[in-house]
């Protein structure tokens, strides 16, 4: 192994058997670059496993001895250094399959020997600038998470504010409740996998849940906070708050449509229903509640027996978990009191924390390591990952006759690049499900995109890869063609598609 360590240039690690071609590729790139140079995948996993902060691209053959250059791949995509760090294949390899293996293993690119001395200059040197580039964007999408983090705990520091005034207890009350709601949240789908949330889906329900009480603002403060029990005409005053938040909610000019304030209004109308149908206001029974009402249900109750309020003591942690158990508050779903029962001991410790301020230190040194360590959000996370994608085959296309496209969901959006869409005839970017497009269906025909579609469907992200061969209208005629494309997957415990890329081409 040799080292040219040069201050301030950025650092190649070429990992190939043949020192020749060590040396050659050294030549072609000049002395603008430090070089790390290993003779196997081994020795390649040892320099990236103690120097991936300083390697700023690999070259990296397939055949070598010990490690070949797919298991070093391999482990780089175990270790997430694929991610941060770019790979070029040099292969002498023609077979079209090791190509579109190193591609789906997140290689960058593929270069052929015998070199071309300007295609191998100019392919670095364009890898190196779009991760640069892509280490920007990565800061930017970083910056604005923080700000949206920041943002939503303002929203639910207000709202606790605005309700407090009214109700002497409620701003702590809300507090709790996102606590509770997120824990129980991440804990679902570990119980009954039925349930499965995304990190992204946890904290809207999670700030959705800060407007549960909102409709208390409308209740008289004499009903309120009465130190006494309450007589029935007043509990019956008191039980208008649910339907009346939710008319608030529903009586928004612009945002109701928004899945914040959908979600909110399910939990607000809906968070006093009883697994059992003896709840309010709609008498719902069982499974007819939306789950993310019948959680923070559950939370409501739980803080509302640990808490102190004008009419009662707060009743411990331990005595409150067996109240709801043994169903004394209520009948709620069997698999939520198997979430409370499997929380509880970090429950009451993280509500402890809360009380005492730790938690938003808490969640300060998360957000500070986050950063620290180059990740964000699962949202975040996914936006970045696209763009950086969305980058490489840009490049791709530009050097290619293919014709190169990106899909992505939710929302839809069909993008071709460079001059695709004019080969085919159609709109550069589709927003609507590509099944429902009549501008595709001029090019493709319904039938062909139903037939993707159902390939698309059966991956998955170990065999993320379609093959499709039929005639499409492509450079003003019907022409033979094939699409190879790979789908794309979120990095969550339970992957979900969250979009495609691929290229289509003339087989005549």
């Amino acid at each position: 192994m040799t080292f040219n360590n040069s201050t301030g240039k950025k650092k190649i690690l070429i990992a190939d058997d043949s020192e020749f071609n060590r040396s050659l590729l050294i030549d072609i790139l000049g002395d603008g670059f430090a070089y790390s140079e290993v003779s196997d995948g081994a020795a390649a996993l040892d320099v990236l496993q103690n120097e991936n902060d300083e390697i700023s691209l690999v070259l990296l053959d397939i055949n070598m001895p010990r490690v070949n250059g797919f298991e070093v791949l391999e482990a780089m995509n175990v270790n997430h250094w694929i991610e941060d760090t770019p790979v070029i294949i040099i292969s002498a390899e023609q077979d079209s399959g090791f190509a579109e293996r190193a591609y789906s293993l997140g290689v960058t690119d593929y270069i052929s020997r015998p070199f071309d001395v300007y295609i191998v200059r100019r392919r670095v040197h364009n890898t190196l600038m779009l991760y640069e580039k892509q280490k920007k964007l990565l800061g930017l999408v970083e910056e604005q998470v923080y700000e949206l983090q920041k943002n939503s705990s303002m929203m639910i520091n207000i709202l606790s504010h605005i309700v407090e005034f009214q109700n002497e207890e409620s701003g702590p009350h809300i507090q709790h409740i996102r606590i509770i709601t997120e824990m129980f949240l991440k804990a679902l789908a570990e119980v009954d996998p039925r349930y499965f949330f995304t990190q992204e889906e946890i904290s809207l329900i999670g700030i959705a849940s800060a407007l549960h009480d909102i409709g208390k603002i409308s209740i008289p403060s004499a009903i309120l906070n009465k130190p006494g029990r309450l007589t029935p005409e007043e509990f019956a005053v008191m039980k208008t708050h649910s339907a009346i938040g939710a008319s608030m909610l529903e009586a928004l000019p612009i945002y109701k449509d928004e899945p914040l304030v959908k979600t909110a209004y399910k939990i607000c109308r809906w968070h006093h229903e009883r697994y059992d149908g003896r709840g309010y206001p709609d008498g719902l029974k069982g499974d007819e509640i939306p789950i993310e009402s019948q959680v923070v249900a559950l939370a409501d109750v739980y803080d509302a027996l640990t808490s102190e309020r004008v009419y009662k003591k707060a009743i411990p942690h331990d005595e409150a978990v067996r109240m709801i158990k043994n169903g004394e508050c209520g009948t709620f779903n069997p698999v939520l009191i198997k979430v409370l029962d499997k929380v509880a001991d970090a429950l009451y410790v993280k509500l402890q924390s809360a009380a005492s301020g730790e938690y938003d230190d808490d969640m300060r040194k998360i957000t500070a390591e986050i950063l620290q360590k180059n990740q964000i959000s699962p949202a975040g996370r996914a936006a970045s990952l696209f763009e950086k994608e969305r980058k490489k085959y840009m490049f791709f296309a530009a050097m290619s006759n293919e014709v190169m496209f990106e899909l992505n969901y939710k929302p839809y959006m069909l993008t071709f690049l460079n001059d695709g869409a004019k080969r085919l005839g159609v709109s550069q970017t589709i927003v609507t499900n590509p099944l429902k497009s009549e501008e595709l269906f001029s090019c493709c025909g319904e039938d062909k995109l139903k037939d993707i579609a159902r390939l698309f469907a059966e991956t998955t992200p170990k065999n993320p890869i379609i093959r499709y061969e039929g005639v499409i209208n492509i450079d003003g005629g019907a022409h033979p063609c094939k699409l190879v494309a790979q789908s794309l997957w979120s990095d969550e415990a339970v992957p979900t598609m969250t979009g495609a890329v691929g290229k289509i081409y003339r087989t005549d």
